[in-house]
């Protein structure tokens, strides 16, 4: 070797050999019930320390199989547990990742993006990615939200951002060039079509400009939700299907999300109803506000009541719900809309016929129409 030439080193992991590899099968995560009274002894602990210079005061539910990067309750979602007391508010913060959030005590309002949104207990609102906002308790009870977030897919993949107290600026990439004549300009189109199967070439111009699909942030206020939601229980115990509603956010298109990361449904199940088994691969996390019931997950028996957090469906987990002798309402949130986008949206409405994907194979369909 020459003096003075230092040699690469190159890792060792550059290959792994997987010749004639098979993947084994995946152990998934347990399910896992927060109990309210835990909730209660976490908030109480919150609420009696010094309010932080930044004003959050939060702490992430984790599962206990959950690692960094990426804590949470599931593999891509955290929940993070807020608290505010009266008078208190937060400092501005901004970041790529995308927030479901529900009031389960107190209330009080948001600023997001610009726009405020006055909610109460129970209240759903979307906090789109890269929205600056404040949450303020202008109320003299104890605020407490739950914040839902893709933070933990985010940390996964090293791209995160997180700003703190942001300069407002604007999210305009640019002015437009003026429209030329030009007659090299003609030459080039943003889309080529190459043959006839759906393939085409898209040039570099439009691949930086994207058309434009605005995220507001929206608000879903319980009283109104509740109203729509009680007239599901006339369905009757031979409907096969939930009764819930999707909190849909129209700008998420087919993913079918309130954010385009997440969608959150409210559901109510009336006495001694009984779910069928299923299974879908995205992850689903119940928060029930009211009633008592029950969940069989991977075969075990999980009983729950008003004031239980619980990741009730690890991805590609088979499960069904059941209520007691009292009707249920819960929100529960799932990561569907990123795995439509993802086309990984796996659902076995029915374990006696085959699973489908969902987004990319006709869907499934209920009993509705027939007791209308």
């Amino acid at each position: 070797m020459m003096a003075g030439v230092v040699p690469v080193v190159r890792p060792s992991t550059a290959f792994v050999d997987r010749v004639g590899y098979k993947t084994p099968r995946k152990e998934l995560w347990p399910s896992v019930v927060i109990t309210r009274e835990e909730i209660d002894d976490e908030i109480a602990r919150l609420s009696e320390l010094p309010a932080p210079e930044n004003g959050r005061r939060q702490s992430f539910i984790v599962h206990p199989l959950s690692e960094e990067p990426g804590l949470g309750l599931a593999p891509g979602i955290r929940v993070i547990l807020e608290v505010l007391l009266p008078g208190e508010s937060t400092e501005p913060i901004r970041h790529n990742s995308n927030q479901v959030n529900f009031c389960i005590r107190g209330g009080g309002h948001a600023v997001v993006d610009g726009k405020r949104i006055e909610f109460q207990q129970y209240d759903v609102w979307s906090t789109p990615s890269l929205a600056t906002y404040v949450n303020v308790n202008d109320t003299d009870q104890t605020q407490v939200r739950l914040t839902y977030t893709n933070a933990p897919l985010l940390e996964k993949l090293n791209v995160h951002y997180v700003e703190e107290n942001p300069k407002q600026a604007s999210a305009d990439g640019g002015s437009a060039p003026e429209a030329t004549e030009d007659a090299l300009e003609a030459l080039f189109d943003d889309y080529i079509e190459l043959g006839h199967d759906g393939a085409f070439l898209m040039s570099y111009e439009k691949l930086i400009d994207p058309d434009v699909v605005e995220q507001r942030p929206l608000h879903w206020p319980w009283q109104r939700v509740e109203e729509y939601l009680d007239k599901l229980t006339a369905l009757g115990e031979d409907y096969k299907g939930r009764r819930l509603y999707l909190l849909y956010n129209r700008a998420t298109g087919r993913t079918n999300g309130t954010t385009n990361s997440f969608f959150a449904t409210m559901c109510v199940r009336p006495p001694h109803i009984v779910d069928i088994p299923h299974r879908h691969t995205a992850a689903a996390i119940n928060y029930y506000f009211r009633g008592t019931g029950y969940s069989v997950v991977g075969g075990k028996r999980i009983p729950w009541k008003a004031g239980d957090l619980m990741l009730s469906a690890p991805g590609w987990a088979v499960h069904n719900h059941a209520s007691n002798d009292e009707p249920v309402y819960e929100l529960t949130i799932q990561d569907s809309p990123l795995h439509l986008a993802m086309d990984s949206l796996m659902w076995q409405e029915n374990l006696r016929t085959p699973p489908i994907l969902l987004g990319s194979h006709r869907g499934f369909h209920t009993n509705r129409h027939e007791l209308i």
